[in-house]
């Protein structure tokens, strides 16, 4: 068997600025706000909505944990949950690489195959009130 990552989406999430908790046992907690955003690819279009966020934190060892919770509403009016959750390290030269798995709550009737399908995304900083996601769909072949 093999693994082939498919393209499948491109999330653009607009972020508010960040609230920091402080540093605590598992490290420097600070959480973000999601305030809107895009859904724009040759399998899904719609909006990324307000209200959601990502609680990360900044581990000791530099690596940086997320976990987003938010919602999207499709071009043809489902909204559909995601959380998406990452791992990456803080590089000298650039932004965070950051790799995640976003994982998908549809509602009856609503896009079937992200509910089914297994998804990883690239995480890409564009600036501090915005970043994108390449989200693509693992497949499975001889």
């Amino acid at each position: 068997m093999s693994l082939t990552l498919e393209p499948a989406f491109t999330l653009t999430v607009d972020l508010a600025e960040a609230r920091e908790v402080g540093r605590t046992h598992a490290g420097f907690r600070r959480v973000i706000p999601i305030v809107g955003g895009t859904v724009a690819g040759p399998s899904l279009t719609g909006e990324v909505l307000p209200g959601g966020a990502d609680w990360n934190v900044v581990r000791s060892d530099g690596a940086v944990h997320v976990w987003a919770r938010y919602e999207i509403r499709t071009s043809d009016g489902f909204v559909v949950s995601v959380v998406n959750e990452g791992l990456g390290t803080f590089r000298p030269d650039g932004p965070p690489a950051m790799a995640t798995r976003p994982v998908f709550e549809v509602p009856e009737g609503g896009p079937a195959w992200l509910a089914t399908g297994f998804f990883l995304g690239e995480l890409r900083p564009l600036s501090p009130e915005r970043v994108q996601i390449e989200v693509s769909q693992v497949r499975t072949g001889p």
